[in-house]
Protein backbone atom coordinates (compact mmCIF):
# COMPACT_ATOMS: atom_id res chain seq x y z
CA UNK A 1 0.00 0.00 0.00
CA UNK A 2 2.83 2.41 0.84
CA UNK A 3 4.44 1.64 -2.52
CA UNK A 4 1.21 2.60 -4.34
CA UNK A 5 1.01 5.89 -2.44
CA UNK A 6 4.64 6.69 -3.27
CA UNK A 7 4.01 6.00 -6.96
CA UNK A 8 0.92 8.21 -6.93
CA UNK A 9 2.81 11.08 -5.27
CA UNK A 10 5.73 10.75 -7.72
CA UNK A 11 3.34 10.75 -10.69
CA UNK A 12 1.55 13.85 -9.40
CA UNK A 13 4.85 15.65 -8.90
CA UNK A 14 5.93 14.90 -12.47
CA UNK A 15 2.62 16.13 -13.85
CA UNK A 16 2.84 19.39 -11.92
CA UNK A 17 6.22 20.14 -13.46
CA UNK A 18 4.99 19.78 -17.05
CA UNK A 19 4.19 23.08 -18.75
CA UNK A 20 0.57 23.61 -19.70
CA UNK A 21 -0.46 23.95 -23.33
CA UNK A 22 -1.14 27.49 -24.50
CA UNK A 23 -2.79 29.01 -27.59
CA UNK A 24 -0.76 31.09 -30.04
CA UNK A 25 -2.33 33.00 -32.92
CA UNK A 26 -0.42 34.12 -35.98
CA UNK A 27 0.38 33.36 -39.59
CA UNK A 28 1.96 30.16 -40.86
CA UNK A 29 5.25 31.04 -42.52
CA UNK A 30 8.68 29.46 -42.50
CA UNK A 31 11.86 30.13 -40.59
CA UNK A 32 13.88 31.63 -43.46
CA UNK A 33 11.73 34.63 -44.44
CA UNK A 34 9.84 34.71 -41.14
CA UNK A 35 9.22 38.29 -40.00
CA UNK A 36 10.26 39.81 -43.31
CA UNK A 37 7.41 38.16 -45.14
CA UNK A 38 7.67 37.28 -48.77
CA UNK A 39 7.27 40.72 -50.29
CA UNK A 40 10.99 40.81 -51.10
CA UNK A 41 10.28 38.31 -53.88
CA UNK A 42 9.13 40.97 -56.33
CA UNK A 43 7.28 39.44 -59.24
CA UNK A 44 7.48 36.19 -57.32
CA UNK A 45 4.75 33.86 -56.18
CA UNK A 46 2.10 34.84 -53.62
CA UNK A 47 2.91 34.19 -49.97
CA UNK A 48 1.36 30.72 -49.73
CA UNK A 49 3.27 29.47 -52.77
CA UNK A 50 6.47 31.03 -51.46
CA UNK A 51 6.07 29.42 -48.04
CA UNK A 52 5.50 26.03 -49.63
CA UNK A 53 8.43 26.48 -52.02
CA UNK A 54 10.80 27.59 -49.24
CA UNK A 55 9.93 24.53 -47.17
CA UNK A 56 10.14 22.11 -50.09
CA UNK A 57 13.06 23.52 -52.09
CA UNK A 58 15.10 25.46 -49.53
CA UNK A 59 14.57 23.02 -46.63
CA UNK A 60 13.07 25.76 -44.43
CA UNK A 61 10.85 24.74 -41.53
CA UNK A 62 7.22 25.72 -40.99
CA UNK A 63 6.86 28.37 -38.33
CA UNK A 64 4.30 30.66 -36.72
CA UNK A 65 4.73 34.43 -36.88
CA UNK A 66 2.68 36.13 -34.16
CA UNK A 67 3.47 39.69 -35.22
CA UNK A 68 6.60 39.89 -33.06
CA UNK A 69 8.42 36.56 -33.06
CA UNK A 70 8.84 33.55 -35.32
CA UNK A 71 8.41 30.15 -33.64
CA UNK A 72 9.40 26.92 -35.41
CA UNK A 73 6.66 24.28 -35.16
CA UNK A 74 7.30 20.69 -34.12
CA UNK A 75 4.60 19.49 -36.53
CA UNK A 76 5.96 19.92 -40.05
CA UNK A 77 3.04 18.29 -41.92
CA UNK A 78 -0.18 19.98 -40.76
CA UNK A 79 1.00 23.58 -41.43
CA UNK A 80 1.23 22.87 -45.17
CA UNK A 81 -2.52 23.30 -45.63
CA UNK A 82 -2.42 26.58 -43.68
CA UNK A 83 0.53 28.21 -45.52
CA UNK A 84 0.29 32.04 -45.24
CA UNK A 85 -3.02 31.78 -43.35
CA UNK A 86 -3.92 32.97 -39.86
CA UNK A 87 -4.16 30.09 -37.41
CA UNK A 88 -4.33 29.26 -33.73
CA UNK A 89 -1.73 26.76 -32.56
CA UNK A 90 -2.26 24.91 -29.30
CA UNK A 91 0.97 23.70 -27.78
CA UNK A 92 3.86 24.20 -25.42
CA UNK A 93 6.36 27.00 -25.98
CA UNK A 94 10.10 26.58 -25.49
CA UNK A 95 10.99 30.28 -25.33
CA UNK A 96 14.73 29.62 -25.31
CA UNK A 97 14.65 27.66 -28.55
CA UNK A 98 11.71 29.64 -29.99
CA UNK A 99 9.82 26.46 -30.80
CA UNK A 100 6.28 25.28 -30.16
CA UNK A 101 5.55 21.63 -29.43
CA UNK A 102 2.30 21.42 -31.40
CA UNK A 103 -0.81 19.67 -30.13
CA UNK A 104 -3.27 21.18 -32.60
CA UNK A 105 -3.43 23.71 -35.45
CA UNK A 106 -6.72 25.23 -36.59
CA UNK A 107 -7.87 28.19 -38.65
CA UNK A 108 -8.12 31.33 -36.51
CA UNK A 109 -11.59 32.69 -35.89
Amino acid sequence: MTKQIAIAIASAALMCGAPAAEKFTGVITEDMCGKQGHSAMKMGPPDSKCVLACVKDMKAMYALYDGKEVYVLSDQKTPEKFAAKKVTVTGTLDAGKKTIQVEKIEAAK
